[in-house]
């Protein structure tokens, strides 16, 4: 059976890609990351995909990217409410986020002997992060035949990141059809303590028009 590392953050897209995965037949170990972020609420809803998917083995790495600062979702600055589709990159951009997760990924799949890694980037509803285009993507797959010991002796490994020109509304019709629960994601940048999302960041206004315009209502706000 064929391996495969998804990187689960808790959201609806790394949900969704894991759900694919599955679909395929893969046996599926999730790693997610506690970078440094300003709430746990993620990561909550992370153990619950990683549950409802019933992974193999889920491992919560500590990577504290907050150290660095440089991102408003690592406590540098506030988090932006109502800006969605303003000019230039926003603040909750964390530098060479998903650099190091893929990264991180990588070496836990050589381990595994795992053929797949799995992520839920999207580059048409997204907030304009260089590290979710395709281009990336294929980028570090390349990297990766590289600077392995399996892709020097031939078998590369893949990257998976099946969202990447799916927008939002289709990703959750996709999900639906998969059955996933997205009663248990997460998608907030600054929560209310009691996990309620705020509504006004870019991650919720992201959210709110993907399901309202695959006319469901999303499950996480009964």
């Amino acid at each position: 059976m064929t391996r495969a590392v998804v990187l689960l953050s808790g959201g609806l897209d790394s949900a969704t890609a894991a759900a694919m995965a599955q679909r395929e037949g893969w046996e599926l170990f999730a790693l997610t990351m506690k970078y440094g972020q300003v709430h746990q609420a993620e990561l909550r809803a992370a153990r619950a995909v990683a549950a409802a998917l019933g992974v193999s083995r889920h491992i919560e790495l500590a990577v504290d990217l907050s150290a660095f600062g440089g991102s408003s979702l690592t406590g540098e600055g506030d988090i932006p409410k109502d800006e969605l589709g303003a000019p230039g990159i926003p603040s909750t951009y964390v530098p060479a986020r998903n650099t190091v997760f893929l990264s991180l990924a990588l070496a836990w799949a050589e381990v595994l002997g795992a053929e797949r890694i799995v992520i839920g980037v999207n580059a048409l509803d997204y907030s304009g992060y260089p590290d979710c285009r395709p281009e990336f993507i294929a980028a570090f797959e390349y990297l990766a035949s590289l600077a392995t010991k399996v892709g020097v002796e031939g078998r590369p490994l893949r990257v998976y990141a099946p969202l990447q020109h799916l927008t939002k509304a289709g990703i959750i019709r996709l999900g639906a059809e998969l059955g996933v629960d997205y009663s248990l994601t997460h998608s907030c940048y600054d929560p209310a303590p009691d996990d309620r999302p705020c509504g006004h960041c870019d991650s919720c206004l992201l959210r709110a028009r993907g399901f309202s315009d695959a006319g469901v209502p999303d499950p996480a706000l009964k």
